[in-house]
């Protein structure tokens, strides 16, 4: 087995471990060079959700400051970044500036004497978004069964933490359908949630959202429910009401990507 094939099982290793703690990371890897460069083409890193170093090698500390810029942003944006570090001569002589983008591709100063440009393609791995579905009714049992194949990481009951993990998006459908639907609805509203969906009618929803208002609960979290849940499909059965709740989600996990992308 040759050095880059155990460097590449390691690697593999961290990320699974990352990958079952939910953690956010991200692969870097160097794709081009041109001059002096510690680092060559297909030389990888393993980067953490503060966009250092966990494991793998990029070269010296030329490009870490560019590295960890672009990792941010891969994470924030959920988009893959390439990021050109190249001396500053070198970029005043293209027209660009450090922190440009153009075509795709952002810049950045190597202020170390090598001179060397450095490419690096930046892909983050982000937490499944969870999909948090409270209730033991037919329509809580598709949705579980069905978002699963869709990449979600599905909880039959909320979280006993407040914060969701890092980066990770958190939505709650909530299709008690008469069986606690007040105290489901109280306990998800105390939680932040990107989303939260109530399976009903919205005449049965205006009666409880009454309720809890008058019981404390802030009216802003209480409007902001979408109920009824789900894209009006003319969903019948309960796998077609599920289907409508889960094209809905990815409406908002979608949208939520291309906001923080914009």
């Amino acid at each position: 087995m040759t050095p880059a094939e155990f460097l590449s099982e390691d690697l593999a290793d961290v990320a699974k471990g990352l990958r079952i703690r939910d953690e956010p990371f991200a692969f870097a890897t160097i794709v081009r060079t041109a001059g002096a460069t510690a680092a060559k083409p297909g030389a990888k890193a393993l980067l953490g959700a503060d966009g250092t170093i966990l494991h793998g090698w990029l070269g010296g500390g030329c490009t870490r400051g560019a590295v960890k810029k672009a990792a941010l942003e891969a994470f924030a944006t959920g988009q893959p970044q390439l990021v050109s570090v190249a001396p500053e001569e070198l970029l005043a002589e293209k027209g660009i500036a450090a922190g440009d983008e153009v075509d795709g591709t952002r810049f950045a100063r190597n202020g170390c004497p090598s001179k060397g440009s450095v490419d690096i393609f930046i892909e983050p791995c982000l937490p499944m978004p969870q999909l948090v579905v409270l209730g033991g009714s037919p329509v809580a049992e598709a949705l579980a069964a069905l978002a699963v194949q869709f990449h979600w990481a599905v909880l039959r009951d909320l979280p006993n933490h407040d914060e969701a993990p890092a980066h990770q998006q958190r939505v709650i459908v909530i299709a008690t359908q008469g069986q606690g639907d007040i105290d489901a609805l109280q306990r998800s509203l105390a939680l932040p949630a990107l989303h939260v969906a109530f399976v009903g009618s919205r005449r049965k929803f205006e009666t409880l959202a009454t309720k809890l208002i008058e019981g404390g609960t802030d009216a802003g979290l209480v409007r902001g429910v979408k109920a009824p849940a789900g894209l009006d499909l003319g969903a019948v059965t309960p796998e077609e009401i599920a289907l409508s709740i889960l094209a809905d989600l990815v409406q908002v996990r979608r949208a939520h990507v291309g906001a923080a992308h914009a």
